[in-house]
């Protein structure tokens, strides 16, 4: 028995370089309305077509038999890190970002659908550009791992195995994986072109409104404006909040909807949860701004309601610089950073639903408190946990929290004062993209230290991929038989 299937982790990044090269196709018809230059994305079709038939031809023998968790750990992990590092191609070749770091970590921003952005002036970059950082967020949206399982039946492997590993806490479906997938494709293809129409009858062009859609419902955050949606009507942030809100809604729901199964929705209680949160971060922000400042109560609840949607489902489009709101808005905003949207949604963070079982539990241990002898189980949409599961969710929550402390002493060792250093950690292990100090929604993180880029360039993989998939190939285990 092999320890790993190498030639078929190899066929997989063959066919997860073909994707990148079609998505490099797919900004030409930018370039040619445009009237710019096609050398950036010739090159990068080039490059990348060579390395995905070059993969291919090497992994022709491959054995996709004996497919297992480690593969797809391994392959999971390697893909999202491939794509980042190709998807550099177009800012270098054109110039635009001509650091590899600051390319990388734009590449990896968008990928990881984060949002935080090294560009100080976005408004000069070509719109192929502009086109291309959007559309990275719409791919890195639905997943690579979700695009991969509708081609797996050609290696044979079962789909579940790779769409697992990016939500060790999604909802298992029964039907056949395929015809799930596509549903959800279906759905996110939807939501994108029914946003794109709304937004163009409003005071969005055409561009303009795709480039937003691909990354409000990807929960990304590129704007092609350097304020973010503050440059737009009230009519678009009310637009795009509304998505964003959509965006960090489970597929898991959709899907059921689509299925007419409107009980299993009621029963989701990450989904009132996640409503409830929303509703009550917002209306206290909306407070505060109301009572603080000569904002009118419209101003008060666009603004509260907006950023906090866009926190929590870790989108970072930003209405107005919340670094001038008062230190109460402020700290909420902060925590509202570890929050994260719905388990099964394009959002990253901790995810409602872990919240939802360390508050179930914390309740079990004031019950015991009082009851010792009693015994309870934590209960998710009806049905018990089991306590390998709890265990397991638990164990990632610390593991987050210890990540984004280290994350924050690193940072913070390379020169960067402790509250950039602390939201920029959190921002990125999130995939938000906007923070607080010399990172905050008006800014950039051009001026960090390169090695602090670095850093939270893998942060925001680590983040993006739930730490586990990712830590487990380093783990001593891992590599026994």
């Amino acid at each position: 028995m092999k320890l790993i299937n190498p030639l078929l982790i190899i066929r997989i990044l063959s066919t997860i370089l073909l994707i990148e090269t079609i998505s490099y196709l797919i900004c030409l018809p930018v370039v040619f309305i445009y009237k710019e230059s096609p050398f950036p994305f010739f090159w990068s079709v080039a490059i990348t077509f060579f390395f995905s038939a070059l993969f291919y031809f090497i992994s022709r023998e491959a054995d996709s038999k004996n497919f297992s968790n480690r593969d797809g750990f391994l392959a999971v992990t390697s893909s999202w890190i491939i794509f980042s590092l190709l998807g550099t191609l177009p800012y270098l070749i054109s110039g635009t970002i001509p650091s590899f770091i600051d390319a990388f970590f734009e590449s990896t921003s968008g990928f990881s659908t984060t949002g935080s952005s090294i560009l100080k002036n976005v408004e000069i970059l070509p719109f192929s550009i502009l086109f291309w950082r959007s559309l990275t967020h719409w791919i890195g949206g639905i997943g690579m791992i979700v695009i991969l399982i509708i081609i797996l039946p050609s290696i044979r492997a079962t789909g579940y195995q790779l769409f697992s590993l990016e939500s060790s806490m999604k909802e298992k479906f029964h039907p056949k994986t395929k015809a799930i997938v596509l549903r959800v494709l279906f759905i996110y293809l939807g939501l994108t072109l029914v946003e794109i129409l709304l937004l163009n009858i409003g005071d969005m062009n055409l561009f303009d409104s795709i480039c937003h859609s691909f990354g409000t419902v990807a929960t990304g955050g590129f704007s092609t404006k350097n304020n973010s949606l503050a440059y737009y009507s009230s009519y678009s942030q009310y637009i795009v909040m509304i998505f964003m809100f959509l965006a960090g809604t489970s597929q898991v729901i959709y899907y059921y909807i689509v299925k007419l199964n409107f009980k299993k929705v009621k029963q989701n209680e990450e989904l009132w949860f996640y409503i409830a949160v929303s509703m009550i971060a917002g209306t206290i922000v909306t407070i505060i701004l109301h009572l603080n400042s000569a904002r009118t109560f419209e101003e008060s609840f666009r603004e509260g309601f907006f950023q906090v949607i866009s926190i929590i489902t870790c989108t970072g489009f930003t209405s107005t610089d919340y670094l001038i709101w008062p230190g109460a808005a402020l700290l909420l905003i902060f925590l509202l950073m570890f929050s994260g949207a719905c388990t099964g949604s394009t959002g990253g963070g901790i995810r409602m639903a872990r919240h939802l079982i360390v508050l179930k539990n914390i309740k079990n241990i004031f019950v015991k408190l009082n009851h010792p002898k009693s015994i309870s189980f934590i209960k998710l949409n009806g049905k018990s946990v089991a306590e390998n599961t709890n265990i397991s969710i638990l164990s990632f929550v610390v593991l987050y929290l210890f990540i984004f402390v280290l994350g924050t002493v690193i940072i913070v060792i390379t020169g960067v004062d402790p509250v950039t250093a602390s939201s920029s950690a959190a921002t990125c292990m999130a995939g938000i993209g906007p923070g607080l100090g010399s990172v905050g929604p008006m800014s950039s993180f051009a001026n960090l230290p390169e090695v602090s880029k670095v850093v939270l360039s893998l942060l925001m993989i680590i983040g993006r991929l739930e730490i586990i998939t990712v830590f487990t190939i380093f783990t001593r285990t891992f590599w026994k038989l």
